[in-house]
């Protein structure tokens, strides 16, 4: 089994504090977070998603909770879910467990990278929604030499996750002005420099971002729009059965002084 060396433990240690204090930050001010489409009555953008779901953040994070057979509810067959999203030798009823060995994931990131089963239910916040959090993240990596990934990340400031999708979106530059405040110099974020193209376009890599947002979203509680529907259909019911209640009511009781 490897070990690490108190060193290597204890700058792990100091990544993941750095870590987390930029997710307080991303949470509790600091950026402002985009809204997320929603997408998760959208089968086609449900099943782009789950691809993009399998392909680059399997590798690392798992789905302990969302078996692959569950993927026939977003309209995807056995034969489909065998052949493009098993990537492994996952058997069609196994959890989605992340491809990254547990030991190598301590060693290279100070600590195993979180489940994503619930990930978009547990990331609201005062700026919106889980959705809107991870759109907003998932969008906004861009190049840092100083972060021992080579990666930073406005949303989640020295965050230990490197840019897993930075082929599709190129190398992009955020842009800051500025201003004085309180005597102070403060930075002001403008927007973006694309500095290298990916292989898709700005537009284009949104909408996919979107799609992988809403699968989560969908992942977390996939029985919502149901659920949801049921809801619609119960309280229609409720109104017509009190208007029903309501003239009984008056019937029952009008010849009574």
């Amino acid at each position: 089994m490897r070990t690490m060396s108190f060193a290597k433990k204890l700058a792990a240690v100091i990544l993941m504090a750095v870590g987390l204090a930029g997710l307080a930050h991303a949470s509790g001010g600091g950026l402002a977070w985009d809204k997320a489409p929603n997408k998760t009555n959208d089968m086609a953008a449900l099943q782009n998603g789950a691809k993009i779901f399998v392909n680059y953040c399997l590798n690392c994070h798992s789905a302990a909770y969302m078996r692959y057979n569950r993927l026939q509810d977003i309209g995807l067959t056995e034969e489909q879910i065998k052949s493009n999203l098993l990537v492994t030798n996952a058997k069609i009823g196994d959890t989605m467990k992340a491809a990254i060995d547990p030991q190598e994931a301590k060693a290279w990131f100070g600590g195993n990278p979180p489940d994503l089963t619930v990930i978009a239910r547990s990331r609201a916040g005062a700026n919106g929604s889980g959705a809107d959090y991870l759109y907003t993240y998932l969008r906004t990596f861009y190049r840092d030499a100083d972060k021992p990934t080579g990666w930073n990340n406005l949303a989640f400031p020295n965050v230990g996750m490197p840019h897993v999708l930075w082929q599709l979106q190129g190398d992009r530059r955020p842009v800051f002005d500025t201003r004085k405040e309180h005597g102070h110099d403060v930075q002001i974020f403008k927007g973006w420099e694309q500095v290298s193209p990916g292989t898709m376009t700005p537009l284009q890599f949104d909408q996919s971002i979107g799609d992988l947002v809403s699968y989560l979203q969908w992942m977390g509680e996939p029985i919502q729009n149901t659920r949801v529907r049921i809801g619609v259909w119960v309280l229609l019911f409720l109104g017509v059965f009190t208007v029903f209640a309501w003239r009984l009511n008056a019937a029952y009781w009008k010849d009574v002084k």
